[in-house]
């Protein structure tokens, strides 16, 4: 099922509960967390009561204050495991606030490592993230339309339709597209 702006509230929902949950099985209060994400206590305490959406900023931290992907994450709210996912069951996640699309082509699977993800950037578009999710993870970015400026490990680079960037994470990294160009593009997580 694919997650729409309507859906929005109940994807939030979910991820409120995981998050809630993670934090709960690690056995950290609020203050922990928010001193290993630094993340305010405020807003940890706004998106566990789904009062708020998460941005994609916010949930880099958490992931990597827990050790995980955004997709592991993700996946921690789906149930089951099928081999096979048909685009109209794909769930699309959408960051509100920067307009970052994010369409989980690999079907849900916990004890599973590789992952496709489909996103798009809207033009104008920049998400920083501080560190990343899982130190070392390598991506595979294949650009299929627009513009897309990447910085990861102190290295910028301007990817063009059908260019490949082959990284691992290990600092920060930038996503930005210009002013007048969206982006488009397979990322594979390995």
């Amino acid at each position: 099922m694919e997650i729409t702006h309507s859906d929005n509230f109940a994807i939030d929902q979910l991820i409120a509960r995981r998050l809630k949950e993670l934090r709960t099985e690690r056995g950290w209060s609020l203050d922990d967390l928010a001193q290993r994400s630094t993340v305010s206590r405020a807003t940890l305490s706004r998106l566990e009561n789904a009062e708020v959406s998460p941005t994609a900023s916010v949930l880099n931290k958490l992931c990597a204050a827990y050790g995980l992907t955004l997709s592991r994450l993700l996946y921690m709210v789906e149930e089951g495991f099928a081999p096979l996912i048909r685009r109209n069951a794909q769930s699309v996640w959408i960051d509100q606030t920067s307009g970052f699309r994010r369409r989980s082509v690999s079907p849900p699977a916990q004890a599973l490592v590789g992952e496709v993800l489909e996103c798009e950037l809207e033009a104008g578009t920049r998400i920083t993230y501080d560190r990343p999710p899982k130190e070392g993870l390598e991506h595979h970015l294949l650009l299929i339309e627009g513009r897309l400026e990447v910085s990861v490990n102190g290295h910028t680079y301007e990817l063009w339709p059908n260019d490949c960037l082959r990284y691992q994470l290990f600092g920060p990294s930038v996503f930005a597209t210009s002013a007048q160009c969206a982006a488009r593009y397979l990322l594979f997580i390995v």
